[in-house]
């Protein structure tokens, strides 16, 4: 396993770093990167056909099992940032409309600001590379 990634967390931990990004996702103050760095969010949002409504219902479906590691932000002057990477499997409709099995890659990075925290998914997308999962 990449020696930048962190697993040094107890299931508690994780549960609560999922209950802050799930009620900042329920809260609607979330977003998923789709700028010109992250085309595979945006293709995997139009293969799968994913309104906003099913990209929120997918990420409030993430659960503690889900949770891979954490790592630093690596871009300069966010290195203070924590990523928090979670690889749920959900039975998608691909745009020929068959299901499929996806393990789907995402990573979030928690906000802290004066109005509160808010969310965002860096990362949400087909699983790319080889995962551990913490607590399955």
């Amino acid at each position: 396993m990449n020696p930048y990634y962190n697993q040094d967390y107890t299931k508690e931990q994780i549960k609560n770093i999922l209950l802050i990004i799930q009620d900042c996702i329920r809260r609607d103050r979330y977003s998923i990167s789709i700028n010109e760095n992250r085309r595979e969010n945006k293709d995997f949002i139009n293969n799968y056909n994913l309104s906003t409504a099913k990209r929120k219902d997918i990420l409030l479906k993430i659960e503690l099992e889900d949770f891979c590691h954490s790592l630093q932000n690596t871009n300069l002057g966010f290195e203070h940032e924590t990523l928090y990477v979670f690889c749920p499997q959900m039975r998608l409709f691909n745009f020929d409309g068959e299901e499929e099995l996806v393990d789907i890659y995402t990573k979030f990075n928690i906000i802290d600001y004066d109005a509160g925290k808010r969310v965002i998914a860096i990362s949400f997308h087909t699983r790319n590379k080889p995962l551990h999962y913490m607590f399955r």
